[in-house]
């Protein structure tokens, strides 16, 4: 698969989500929503601030993007998020219908596709996708900085 150019660029809009996370002292993963090239949502794990399991940045921007395009189909759509997305995450991207989703670092420990669940690709399921994985150093730093300082002040 070669690299769209315009992958990095949407990689450093999740990344600003993730830094807006972060400054709300949330685990921070960021994620855009782009359609047809423009970002139509944008999200940012809030599961402190909002007290709820499933607010991951994925989860908001895939809701945000249903409501921008007025319906819960997004396809032709593509989620840039900057950690690989969870097993709750990828189960909603296929449930959305989406085209493709780019991650910048990858989970060992939550990963979907790193745990072994590739749902994505499932034939018994109605709708497959891409998944690919875009190496971006500052993705993983900005968790690996996050969580080191979150043990010092513990």
């Amino acid at each position: 698969m070669s690299e769209n150019p315009a992958d990095h660029t949407f990689l450093r809009e999740a990344l600003a989500e993730a830094v807006r996370a972060a400054s709300e002292s949330e685990v921070p993963v960021g994620a855009v929503l782009v359609s047809e090239g423009k970002i139509i949502a944008r999200g940012r794990n809030q599961r402190e601030q909002l007290q709820s399991p499933i607010s991951h940045a994925e989860i908001h921007a895939l809701l945000d993007g249903s409501k921008a395009l007025g319906s819960w189909r997004l396809l032709g759509c593509e989620l840039f998020v900057t950690l690989e997305p969870c097993p709750m995450c990828l189960a909603a991207c296929q449930q959305a219908r989406i085209s493709r989703i780019i991650y910048g670092a990858k989970d060992p420990k939550g990963g979907a596709l790193s745990l072994g669940y590739p749902l994505h690709e499932d034939a018994r399921t109605n709708h497959r996708f891409a998944v690919e994985y875009r190496e971006d150093a500052a993705c993983g730093e900005i968790l690996t900085e996050f969580f080191r300082k979150k043990r010092k002040s513990d």
